[in-house]
Order: structure tokens, then C-alpha cells, then sequence
């Protein structure tokens, strides 16, 4: 049965769209047909993280206005087969009821293996649509004490919608977390969520993106080693969480 997954964060700039390209691109290089949509109306960029970018023509409100099929609006990557995108509209054009957005995940459910949605930062109608049909949740933050923070009211929202929500530490910077004397487990009971996974710091990440390469075709390490623990993980493997140094 297919498995859909919110990818939330209370605040900008915790690497959310970099970690659902990431981990999509490894669930789909590890034979689990993955579709990624990105729910960040206006201000996409997942496609950017899936090298991907200009590829995609139709977006996720032609297929809900019947301007289209699921089948004819997403773009499959290229060198990572199986690996699936439908991007955001520039413009919602009008308000989207969330019956819709559910019919939609119904039918991309018999498609595809994990569906995996970018929502944008905040707690807005991009939120509430990105989260509505979905059956399990990745909240995540860095160890920043805003982020921490908006992360606690994002995990406030999505427990009243679901019960299987995780925590991702994101951009983890060792050094920094030593001056602090801050850990891991700190960031965790800051949350109040289970950890998922932790990934470092790693200009690769932006270097990937830059370049539209998924990072897991152009790294074998650092963020792309957290990346593929998280995505194992989520296919119920039990892998140690990555100790950054």
C-alpha cells in the first residue's frame, strides 16, 4: 500500500525542499517508485532540488481542475528511474477544497509506492492542503531556537491530523552545537517528536542543487549518507542515526 508524507517545517530555511528531494531520490534509486509534489505555491523549488528544473509543464492544479491526468502532469527524472515530480503553480487561482487534493492523492496512491509533499514553512493554506490526505508526517528543524520553536507549533497542528509524526535535525553544525552545549536529545524534547534522522551541514547540498543534479548521483557522503538513512528508515530498516563529527 502506498505511504503519502507530509514534509512540514514551522519556519524557512531549515533545507525541508533539499531533504524531500533527497530522500525521493533515494527511496526511488532503491526500487520504490516515489512521486514528489511540491505544494509551495508561488515559491517552488523542489525542482530545482531534483534537477528537475523547466522540465515539468503542467502542475498539481491542472490535474485537480481536470485540465489533465496525473499520468500526463508528472516528469520522471531522467537518470533515476522511478523518481517522479509534479510541481506548484505560480498562482492557485482559486481556493482548493481538500476532498480535492484527496481525490488526487487517491489516485497517485495507485500509482506510485511513497508520495512525499514539500509543503511550504508556516502554518498557511499551503499547509493545511499539504497535510490533509497524508498518513504520516516529517517535521523539520534545525537546532536554531526559532526553528525549534515554530517546529513545537507545527507538531501542535499536525497531531490533531495524524499519529505517526518525526523529527529531522537538519544542518547540523557539530562546532556550533559544542559552544552551545546543545545536543541532539535537546532538539528532540524541544520538538516533543521522535527522531527520525540527523543530517549535517554540507555545501554539496547547494552545489547539487546548483548544478540541477539530485546530490545523491554527485555525493557519497555527509548529507547524502543522512539523506539515505532517513529513506531506509522509512522502508521500516533499522539503521543507526549517522554520528556527525
Amino acid at each position: 500500500m502506498a505511504t503519502v508524507i507530509a514534509v512540514t517545517s514551522g519556519k524557512g530555511g531549515t533545507g525541508k525542499t533539499s531533504l524531500t528531494g533527497a530522500v525521493g531520490s533515494c527511496l526511488a534509486a532503491l526500487g520504490h517508485p516515489t512521486l514528489c509534489i511540491d505544494m509551495d505555491v508561488g515559491l517552488r523549488n523542489l525542482d530545482l532540488s531534483l534537477g528537475l528544473a523547466d522540465r515539468a509543464l503542467m502542475d498539481f492544479t491542472d490535474v485537480l481542475q481536470g485540465r489533465c491526468r496525473l499520468t500526463d502532469a508528472v516528469v520522471e527524472h531522467p537518470d533515476i528511474p522511478g523518481l517522479f515530480l509534479l510541481t506548484a503553480p505560480l498562482t492557485l487561482g482559486g481556493p482548493i477544497q481538500d476532498m480535492d487534493m484527496r481525490q488526487l492523492l487517491a489516485r497517485a496512491r495507485q500509482e506510485y509506492e511513497y508520495i512525499l509533499l514539500d509543503a511550504p514553512a508556516g502554518l498557511g493554506e499551503g499547509f493545511r492542503l499539504a497535510v490533509c490526505g497524508c498518513d504520516r508526517a516529517i517535521v523539520v528543524s534545525t537546532t536554531d531556537a526559532s526553528a525549534l520553536r515554530d517546529a513545537q507549533r507545527t507538531v501542535t497542528q499536525l497531531s490533531r491530523l495524524m499519529g505517526q509524526i518525526h523529527l529531522v535535525v537538519n544542518r547540523v553544525q557539530p562546532k556550533l552545537l559544542k559552544k552551545l552545549q546543545f545536543t541532539i536529545d535537546d532538539a528532540m524534547d524541544a520538538a516533543g517528536l521522535p527522531l527520525l534522522g540527523v543530517v549535517p551541514e554540507d555545501n554539496r547540498v547547494m552545489l547539487a542543487a546548483n548544478q540541477g543534479t539530485p546530490l545523491i548521483l554527485c555525493a557519497n557522503k555527509g548529507a547524502a549518507v543522512g539523506y539515505r538513512n532517513i529513506a531506509l528508515r522509512l522502508l521500516g530498516q533499522r539503521v543507526p542515526v549517522m554520528r556527525i563529527k
